[in-house]
């Protein structure tokens, strides 16, 4: 027996380091990580140990004897994967020291960490594993998680499970959470660094790309960051209002965000029941006529930006077909080059396998559809009150230095739609008195460490996540980038290059009462976190969200007023 990795992989390589026999690949170390849709394991290596599928949080790794039929077909994948790159173990002599800790001859650090999604989580996990740190961590709203709360689907109930291991080190002592207060609005860049020796932001790329197309903004067209987050009951758009009164749902782009939106609007409202869906959406899908989510991709099938798993995934959808045309599955010599180079390629060979599958696949007509379509661009919604339909150019591809560039024919269809849901990218938005590169969309730096214009570092201050990188990589991907960022922040403390704290950390909380009344602590924020689970526990569901601040406070403070 040996173990398998299977759709649900968060790629953070907890378990890499957990296996005896060195067996999983790609390694962080190795090129191919960064890239890679997830991990595997070699079943001829593998001993059946179970330390892997005890160390991945977020519950991706079975036994190959207890695999679900919907992931069975992951044993051949992860089999394949090594037939293709054979194991090759280094000697353990030659592997990397582990980053050493910060000894107690130090002077304890204090770091604040704006934003608690999985990037600033990851951050203080490294933080805390390495250093005698005190860690104070702000956001906005008044729950902690980010995307993992409002932006992984309701239906990824495994990917979620990963907040566990974040609320394990958030229940330590030398930990607070801030929560419903703004940096940059209720307190400053500059008093953080009065209280703090480091300042370091995650703050994520809230912002979506426009598509920059006439009638983008006409009623019943929007962003998929929208919709993604009313689904997921975020404060801030639960309001928002949707049109599935119609046949048809157009999206732009291709990406694992956009088959994430082609599943909720498709899947049957009673198995999205016994998720944590928000209400407010479950009872607007429940009365949705939509019937066929089109999915438009500029380039073809070996560009299109979704992964495999969440790819094959789709297949397993009951009452819905995936619909691909075998026409526009014809590729380029370069194209047929790199499906043929299955060693060098072999997420390209299956996710080019899987949509030959698919093409092949008579639809069934009562069931509902997802369809994808390649080389096409939108260049128009139609519509004055309301979407109507989508214009979109066919596109051929042609090959510029060894990259598949999309050239427009000037032939041009109509699609008719009547929700047009745009999923092209996130990008970052400025923070509050740090430079910002407007051109990448991230906050200039060096290995974590923020720079200004010269190239100069900003004393004590850094960044970690999507701000940093750009909005590429899973949740898993945060893990390095925190561990990079970490390496320069305590570098820099030992090195003495941080100020010692002018004031008392322990007078933010304090300072922020008066400013913002509303703010939640640890306490508050168990609280809401205690309510939610009841409610839905009462439903058979994981959690009921709130999704009005006003019921959070309340909550909090019913919970921590004497």
């Amino acid at each position: 027996m040996a173990y398998v990795v299977t759709q649900k992989c968060c790629n953070d390589a907890s378990c890499v380091s957990e296996c005896p026999v060195d067996c999983i690949r790609p390694r962080p170390e190795d090129p191919e990580f960064t890239t890679a849709e997830m991990l595997y394991i070699d079943p001829n290596t593998c001993i059946d140990c179970q330390a892997c599928a005890d160390a991945c949080p977020v519950g991706a790794i079975y036994a190959d004897s207890e695999l679900p039929s919907e992931l069975a077909r992951f044993q051949e994948v992860n089999a394949s994967y090594f037939e293709r790159r054979p194991l090759e173990i280094a000697d353990n002599d030659g592997a990397a020291a582990a980053p050493a800790r910060i000894g107690k001859d130090h002077s304890k650090l204090r770091v604040a960490i704006v934003g608690a999604g999985p990037s600033a989580a990851y951050a203080a996990g490294e933080l805390m594993r390495r250093a005698d740190v005190d860690i104070d961590m702000f956001d906005r709203l008044p729950t902690p998680h980010g995307l993992i709360r409002a932006g992984v689907a309701p239906d990824h109930a495994a990917t979620k499970t990963i907040a566990a291991t974040f609320d394990a080190f958030a229940r330590r002592k030398n930990f607070r959470y801030l929560l419903n207060v703004e940096v940059g609005k209720h307190i400053t860049h500059d008093e953080l660094t009065k209280h703090y020796h480091a300042v370091v932001y995650a703050v994520g790329a809230s912002a979506d790309r426009r598509l920059d197309i006439p009638g983008e903004d006409v009623p019943g067209s929007h962003s998929a960051t929208e919709f993604v987050a009313w689904y997921n009951g975020h404060p801030e758009y639960a309001d928002r209002r949707f049109d599935l009164t119609g046949e048809t749902a157009v999206i732009v782009g291709n990406g694992n965000v956009a088959l994430d939106v082609a599943r909720i609007l498709t899947t049957d409202p009673e198995i999205l029941a016994k998720t944590d869906i928000a209400d407010h959406a479950l009872e607007a899908l429940r009365h949705s006529t939509i019937r066929e989510v089109v999915l438009l991709g500029r380039r073809g099938p070996l560009q299109a930006a979704y992964t495999s798993p969440e790819f094959m995934a789709l297949g397993h959808l009951p009452g819905v077909d995936v619909v691909i045309d075998p026409d526009e599955l014809t590729l380029t010599d370069a194209g047929e080059a790199a499906v043929g180079d299955s060693s060098s390629h072999p997420s390209l060979a299956l996710k080019y396998e899987l949509a030959r599958e698919y093409a092949a696949q008579a639809p069934d007509p009562s069931n509902k559809r997802i369809v994808f379509r390649y080389l096409v661009s939108p260049t128009a919604v139609l519509g004055s009150d309301r979407a109507e339909a989508v214009v979109v150019e066919h596109n051929e591809l042609d090959e510029a230095d060894g990259v598949a560039v999309a050239r427009a024919t000037g032939r041009t269809e109509t699609i008719p739609a009547t929700l047009v849901l745009r999923s092209v990218g996130y990008q970052g938005r400025p923070v509050a008195d740090l430079p910002f590169d407007d051109q990448r969309c991230v906050v200039p730096n060096l290995a974590g460490r923020v720079i200004t214009t010269d190239d100069t570092p900003l004393p004590g201050t850094y960044v970690t996540g999507w701000i940093k990188r750009g909005p590429r990589g899973v949740i898993g991907t945060n893990r390095l980038c925190a561990e990079e960022t970490v390496n320069s922040l305590l570098d820099d403390f030992v090195a003495g290059r941080l100020s010692a704290p002018a004031e008392d950390a322990g007078a933010v909380p304090e300072l922020l009462s008066e400013r913002r009344p509303e703010m939640i602590e640890r306490a508050g924020w168990q609280a809401i976190d205690t309510a939610e689970r009841t409610s839905g526990k009462a439903q058979r569901r994981p959690r009921v969200k709130f999704v009005s601040v006003e019921e959070m406070i309340a909550t909090a403070r019913a919970a921590t007023t004497p």
